[in-house]
């Protein structure tokens, strides 16, 4: 409990708690509201909390699966933040414009990545020297242009397991393609959006630079977390493998090596018994020849006199 205290005191003193106008509510985002002060809804920091974990167990789990999570920030205050902790966990990011197809249009918006890291390559392996130096800053330009956009998602293969959004209202595009591929969504939700929107919702203010960096920076830490112990699980799960092979090996060779002392008995056998029996019929053979010669020629000579006789 004394956790939830220190994390709530540290949301406090980052502003969370201040939501908009009283005028621009959402009635959806009632349950979250703990008062109204001086026209101000104020957020109820216990339902933040709650809702901070429970976001932050379910992205653990994600990124412990091995799966990506985007973050989406494009609003002033956020991109630094963003780009920050995106970077820090290696997951896709996007901070400058959301471009209307990024999910839903994946493959095409993956061409123009493509598009990218070939321009990168001609200029890095010396290949543009042929270029004139205009064509050479039209592809850099080109590439500078296509990084701001496209940088943050330049490693992503393929459609990402969840999206971390600030300010749900700004980024409608990107929840709404989001629900439409049934992609999991996490946001920070202020009180002028519809926290039913996302699947987890964080009531917060998500102006205030102070407050997207406390609940994003908590969201990094519980993705990290999930790294890590993705890392050491499959570290144990190499040793535990490496211990198997050693023992299989070694099995493998003790087979092999009396099956190699087998078939070196049988094949003295074989050749004995193969040898004698050749042996003894060869034998034969020419003995026979030698009573059929012999008696070819006694036959032949008993004739041979008797006829002179006569």
């Amino acid at each position: 409990m004394e956790n939830n205290t220190s994390l709530q005191q540290q949301l406090l003193d980052a502003g969370v708690h201040f939501g908009h106008l009283r005028k621009k509510w959402n009635p959806k985002m009632l349950p979250y509201i703990f008062a109204e002060k001086k026209g101000i809804h104020i957020i109820d920091l216990n339902k933040t909390t709650e809702s901070l974990q429970e976001a932050a167990a379910a992205l653990k789990q994600i990124a412990r699966s091995g799966k990506k999570i985007m973050f989406v920030g494009t609003k002033k205050q956020a991109k630094e933040i963003v780009t920050e902790c995106a970077r820090k966990v290696n997951m896709p990011f996007v901070t400058e414009r959301w471009l209307g197809g990024m999910l839903t249009n994946f493959n095409t918006v993956r061409k123009s990545v493509k598009k990218m890291q070939s321009i990168d390559k001609m200029l890095g392996d010396g290949s543009a020297e042929s270029l004139t130096k205009k064509e050479k800053l039209t592809l850099g330009r080109d590439r500078d242009k296509m990084d701001k956009v496209l940088g943050g998602i330049s490693q992503l293969g393929r459609v990402p397991a969840a999206l971390f959004i600030i300010d749900i209202g700004h980024e409608h595009i990107a929840l709404a393609e989001a629900k439409r591929l049934g992609i999991t969504t996490f946001g920070m939700v202020d009180t002028n959006c519809d926290p039913n929107k996302v699947d987890f919702a964080i009531p917060a203010n998500d102006d205030a630079t102070k407050s997207i960096a406390i609940i994003t920076q908590y969201v990094t830490a519980a993705i990290a977390e999930g790294l890590a112990e993705r890392q050491a699980a499959k570290d144990e799960e190499t040793e535990e493998q490496t211990d198997d092979e050693k023992e299989k090996k070694a099995q493998r060779l003790l087979a092999e090596a009396e099956a190699e002392a087998g078939r070196g008995k049988g094949g003295g056998g074989r050749g004995q018994g193969g040898g004698g029996g050749r042996g003894h019929g060869g034998g034969g053979g020419h003995r026979g020849g030698g009573q059929n010669r012999g008696g070819g020629n006694r036959p032949g000579g008993n004739r041979g006199p008797g006829g002179g006789r006569r």
